[in-house]
């Protein structure tokens, strides 16, 4: 008897995403990185939040904004408190965050973004009843929407190279179902 198995996986950055963007200082294009501090900035009763980038060369600094002109009751005690502390684990969850960099229109170098997979399901069934046959159908659920193409995410997951994905897909050993914004799924075929 033969069986079919179903995997899910989810893609989660696993550091503050680099950021692309023209440098005064350097006169051109350059990789900013999380310092892993915040800039607060209190006017009246009115609170400006920024995450602060830097330079990889000359170390001049790029501030995402986080909350801008926000009243200070509107924001948790216990955060405020940890961006006075610039607390490494909010910088990182912020640095991680696609939403800021959206608004901030920053470019995130999707090149240099290390992430991690956790599985989330793994389900098994009758190989003769599935309309797949034999093998593995694998899933990466990308929530965050990160701009990696799919051969990328399958070798990273398999831990191969991209050409070998290629071929691999060349080949009918591995074949793409699907590719969407936030998902991937790919059947690994064991009869090849």
């Amino acid at each position: 008897m033969s069986y079919f198995r179903k995997i899910e996986y989810e893609m989660i950055p696993g550091d503050s995403f680099s950021v692309i963007r023209g440098c005064a200082k350097c006169g051109r294009k350059t990789h900013f990185v999380n310092t892993g501090k915040f800039r607060v900035n209190a006017n009246g009763n009115q609170l400006d939040v920024w995450l602060i980038y830097q330079c990889e060369e000359c170390k001049h600094t790029l501030n995402l904004a986080i909350y801008e002109r926000q009243k200070v009751s509107s924001i948790p005690k216990e955060e405020y408190q940890r961006f006075l502390d610039n607390d490494e684990a909010l910088a990182l969850r912020y640095g991680a965050d696609m939403r800021l960099f959206q608004k901030n229109k920053a470019e995130i170098d999707a090149e240099r973004v290390s992430v991690t997979f956790t599985k989330l399901r793994e389900t098994e069934e009758n190989g003769e009843s599935s309309s797949l046959g034999n093998g593995i159908m694998i899933t990466i659920h990308n929530p965050r929407k990160l701009k990696i193409r799919s051969e990328k995410q399958i070798a990273m997951l398999l831990g191969l190279s991209r050409s070998q994905v290629k071929k691999m897909l060349e080949t009918g050993e591995l074949e793409l179902k699907e590719q969407m914004a936030q998902s991937v799924s790919f059947c690994v075929n064991a009869e090849k």
